[in-house]
């Protein structure tokens, strides 16, 4: 299984189970040593490479324990910290790893409550850890960017001078990633004051901010939506000139025997974006080729493994109504009226238990 491949099932798993494990104990148990053993590459069962409880005295503070020490040639490499999942991480629960970070070799220390991952390392002062991660992986929603950087860390591609010298550039884009996010749910004074001065001729008073407000908040949804609409057009029309060009005399065959059979279906545009939104969503749970799409003349059909008795989704969007319908256990369907596609992102939950129910 490939470094992403096992990135994701991990993932899988911490969806499925975090809000069920309340204690640091069990998520050491169920994320953290995996994470170690299935992600990083590291036996943690043999204590030449993983240090459970470690312990080095610091000045008065004796019998402190760091939670994990990952050593590499008898060095300790990274430090491992945990805190109960789901918890909340703050720089006020590193205390042991500020201490341990400058006493030992690591270069590497890190805050977790196994969903989320910080990474930490000395850019600011030698010797002395960050207050701030240069890296942040959330399992929930996995950055793929980050990927190859993480992989680095790994057993078998340990490059501790690759990831310190990108430590930096990681750090601060990812800080302004995570800020413009922020900026985009829910837009400071100083981000509404920054574009509407730039678009309103006159004074900015505080009826115009509050005018503003609403307004560029709407803005910047729109041009993410219309942003994400024009990538998946592309990748779309893409891909349908690749299947023509793909197809080969006997596929060719079996296309033109569909027609023949039922001339009535029209696969549109729109049921493809659809289709691509669902699958979207669904790929939190799988694997995006288990996602697959059937046209009838009735609805557009989203399926499991390509098996119509795993139904994800239909989109009715033959009529003037466009209706997302969803399956129940019992494969009883309720219609859902949308008013634009962007409205199926309020059923991801439902659809991802759709697929969760088939596993």
């Amino acid at each position: 299984m490939e470094f992403a491949e096992r990135l994701d099932a991990l993932a899988l798993k911490v969806r499925n189970q975090a809000t069920a494990i309340g204690t640091e104990e069990a998520t050491k148990n169920a994320f953290v040593m995996p994470f170690i053993s299935t992600i990083l590459g590291y036996d943690v069962f043999d204590p030449l490479e993983v240090v459970p409880e470690f312990t080095a005295d610091v000045g008065t503070k004796k019998g402190e324990k760091v939670d994990y020490a990952i050593m590499r040639d008898g060095e300790v490499q990274i430090l491992i910290e945990c805190k109960p999942s789901m918890g909340s991480l703050k720089i006020e629960h590193a205390s042991q790893l500020f201490r341990y970070f400058s006493v030992t070799n690591a270069r590497i220390a890190v805050l977790t409550n196994g969903a989320v991952w910080h990474f930490y390392t000395d850019l600011d002062a030698p010797n002395r850890m960050d207050s701030k991660p240069f890296l942040v992986l959330d399992l929930l929603d996995i950055d793929a960017t980050l990927v190859p950087e993480l992989q680095k860390l790994s057993k078998e591609s340990f490059d501790l001078e690759s990831i310190i010298s990108a430590a930096e550039e990681l750090k601060y884009v990812g800080a302004l990633k995570r800020e413009i996010g922020v900026q985009f749910r829910e837009p400071s004074d100083e981000w509404i004051k920054f574009f509407a001065t730039r678009v309103y001729e006159g004074s900015y008073t505080q009826r115009v901010r509050q005018q503003f407000t609403g307004l560029v908040g709407k803005a910047t949804q729109q041009f993410l939506t219309e942003r994400v609409n024009d990538r998946l057009k592309t990748a779309l029309r893409a891909g349908i000139a690749q299947e023509q060009v793909d197809l080969s005399p006997s596929s060719a065959e079996v296309a033109a025997a569909d027609l023949d059979r039922d001339t009535e279906i029209e696969t549109t545009l729109e049921e493809l974006e659809g289709y691509q939104i669902v699958k979207a969503i669904a790929c939190g749970v799988v694997k995006p080729q288990r996602i697959a799409q059937r046209d009838s003349k009735s609805y557009f059909a989203v399926l499991l493994d390509d098996n119509n008795r795993k139904p994800i989704a239909r989109l009715h969007f033959n009529g003037k109504q466009k209706y997302l319908g969803l399956l129940d256990e019992e494969k009883v369907e309720t219609r859902h009226p949308i008013a634009e596609l962007d409205d199926i992102y309020a059923h991801a939950d439902a659809i991802r238990d759709a697929v969760s129910r088939y596993q």
